[in-house]
């Protein structure tokens, strides 16, 4: 049985491992992958037919807990733990639910106070006590009556004339004061783990199309001459067709992996009379799994002709491998006797989700390379 540690607005978990509000769904996988042997039957959960539209949720079935991320940013919006029977939990150090102490109304008075009356929902039959960041819900459907308590008049939970001994039924972890209006807090400083991230991706055009891509990109680094003045760092970069692949690394860093294509089995079908010979060597990929974002280089010149923007939606082969690339993409629309317009295309698009299309490929002309910027760094 998990013994865990709840910090209010913030965070579930113990000394080896912690789910983080703000989390991205990557790094919760990645605990649960690490401490398989101790987090079993775990289920992923989401909406086949309209993904943006539900949460997607890792439900720990063996401990009575999901983990309910954002559909839009992934990142981690509500913690539940739905069966307090299946985990031990403690609040400042100390147990207010184990198999020893059961989790009553007068248990979470006594750890948490009651700073107000709670709010009782009939439909549901709950009684729903709230703090900021935490809430705890009561089942009423046993009680021969339901609470009664005056709206504007609170003197702990006395007043509220609520029946000794009702156990708490679910707990909820959430950013902000309300459950039902919470939102996926901003990434935390705790879970850059030495990573850089991109808030979004504009893809830059001239005459002939595509030309490239400016990112604005995040980072968690320490302030110049204070090593523990952490704080986020906000800076911007550009990444052209036909830069090279040193170019490249001095503006995004080296990738998280580097793949080399096999030999193209499409070539057979080229006019050329060495169709059939092997090439020496491959074109390859600098695969960049936080920015969401894959670059392509030639064998030959090493020059970047393709770029690969990953939308991670559920269900696909790549699902979870790449964080959501947040791009956008103004495109050139001919309308019938009309003027060409400029339509932006991006991540959420109602043809992307329509058709959850995996990436997006952006192919360019080959351009000379070009050197690094000094506006592109940052201040």
């Amino acid at each position: 049985m998990l013994d865990l540690e709840v910090v209010p607005e913030r965070s579930l978990g113990n000394e080896q491992w912690e789910f983080t509000l703000g989390m991205p769904l990557a790094q919760a996988v990645a605990i649960l992958q690490k401490h398989c042997r101790i987090i079993k039957n775990v289920q992923v959960l989401y909406s086949e037919q309209s993904p943006l539209s539900h949460d997607l949720i890792l439900n720990l079935t063996q401990d009575g807990i999901k983990l309910l991320f954002d559909a839009f940013n992934q990142r981690l919006k509500v913690i539940e733990v739905y069966d307090l029977t299946k985990v031990k939990l403690k609040y400042c150090g100390v147990h207010f639910n184990s198999q020893a102490i059961a989790p009553t109304i007068e248990q979470i008075d006594q750890s948490f106070g009651a700073t107000h009356p709670g709010v009782y929902n009939s439909a549901e039959q709950l009684f729903h006590l709230n703090f900021r960041g935490l809430s705890f819900s009561f089942q009423l459907d046993s009680w021969a009556e339901t609470p009664k308590y005056e709206p504007n008049f609170a003197h702990g939970l006395a007043s509220l004339q609520i029946p000794h001994g009702a156990t708490v039924k679910r707990m909820y972890i959430y950013n902000g004061n309300s459950l039902q209006d919470t939102k996926a807090p901003l990434m935390p400083l705790s879970c850059f783990l030495g990573n850089v991230y991109a808030e979004n991706i504009d893809v830059l055009r001239d005459g002939t199309g595509p030309s490239g891509l400016r990112l604005r990109l995040l980072t968690a680094g320490c302030g110049p001459g204070v090593l523990a003045d952490a704080k986020m760092r906000v800076f911007e970069r550009c990444v052209y067709f036909g830069d090279s692949c040193q170019d490249v690394l001095s503006t995004l860093g080296s990738p998280h992996k580097v793949f080399y294509k096999s030999e193209d089995k499409m070539k057979i079908h080229s006019p050329s009379p060495h169709k059939q010979v092997p090439s020496k060597c491959n074109d390859y990929f600098f695969n960049y799994f936080t920015l969401g974002v894959d670059i392509l280089f030639d064998a030959n010149t090493h020059k970047v002709k393709k770029f690969v923007l990953h939308t991670n939606y559920p269900g696909h082969y790549n699902f979870n491998i790449y964080h959501r690339c947040e791009f956008k993409i103004p495109l050139a629309v001919k309308r019938d006797s009309a003027d060409s317009q400029t339509e932006t295309c991006t991540t959420y698009s109602k043809v992307m989700q329509n058709n959850h299309i995996a990436s997006v490929t952006l192919y360019g002309p080959a351009r000379p390379s070009s050197q690094l910027r000094t506006s592109d760094l940052p201040q």
